[in-house]
């Protein structure tokens, strides 16, 4: 499955029984609505074929993973039910990667925003690079992390996800989040794409149906996230609309 348009594009290969997902957008890696939807359309797919047992989620090109929504849609969001659609994307995102049936493995080449950093805590194994900062600017832009909060403190805890949010306009080296558990390996970036292909590999080998009761287990607890994602969009879909935030947008956008 391919396409590419003005939205970005979305690609997907199949290796034996192993799915590589593969995302982009001029951009920076952001994600515009439609682009959100086509990536959780394919997750679903996905999680319903048979014969794939493993996915990979990667980006494309080397120096940005994923900068989160895009700008220029936010800043064309008019009252309160747009905002609120809009940033239910996301919480769509994150449930179909929750609720997949196979183990999702994130290929994080470079830095993180935002729902960036949402999208690698909904993975269940990361590799990433020494270059693989983060950071969750929402504050700084009159919002805040609400829907991506739950995948975030799960993988790192509330306290490190506090640490974050409040200083939205500081980076998170790669180090901190690896050592915070968001990163399960570090790895340099001209040996990124042999490690994950090597694990997913040995991963692929293993019983179809024991990973699948796995990721049943390693989700246990997160059932409410199918009506709270929804809710927390609706507080950041009415944010989005503040003065605050037009402005910063504004001043983001120059």
């Amino acid at each position: 499955m391919s396409s590419k348009n003005l939205n970005g594009s979305l690609e997907t290969s199949f290796q034996n029984t192993i799915a590589t997902v593969q995302f982009g957008h001029p951009a920076s890696n952001s994600f515009p609505r439609k682009l959100l939807d086509e990536l959780t359309a394919e997750i679903n797919a996905l999680s319903r074929n048979e014969n794939v047992s493993v996915i990979i989620l990667k980006s494309e090109g080397a120096k940005t993973f994923c900068s989160g929504a895009s700008f220029d849609e936010l800043l064309k969001v008019e009252n309160e039910e747009q905002g609120t659609e809009f940033f239910s994307g996301f919480a769509h995102l994150l449930n179909a990667m929750r609720n997949c049936s196979k183990i999702i493995i994130g290929r994080v080449q470079g830095k993180a925003v935002g729902g960036g950093v949402g999208i690698i805590s909904a993975c269940d194994y990361v590799f990433a690079t020494p270059q693989s900062d983060i950071k969750l600017s929402e504050l700084a832009i009159g919002i805040g992390p609400f829907v991506i909060e739950p995948a975030v403190s799960r993988k790192i805890g509330k306290t490190a996800m506090t640490e974050m949010t409040l200083a939205a306009h500081e980076w998170k080296s790669a180090d901190w989040a690896f050592e915070k558990g968001l990163y399960s390996v570090l790895t340099e970036v001209n040996t990124l794409d042999n490690d994950v292909k090597d694990f997913a590999q040995k991963l692929s080998t293993y019983n179809p149906e024991a990973l699948q009761e796995m990721k049943k287990i390693i989700w246990e607890g997160t059932e409410q996230w199918e009506s709270l994602l929804f809710e927390r969009a609706a507080i950041t879909g009415k944010l989005v609309l503040s003065d605050f935030s037009r402005n910063a947008l504004l001043q983001f956008k120059k």
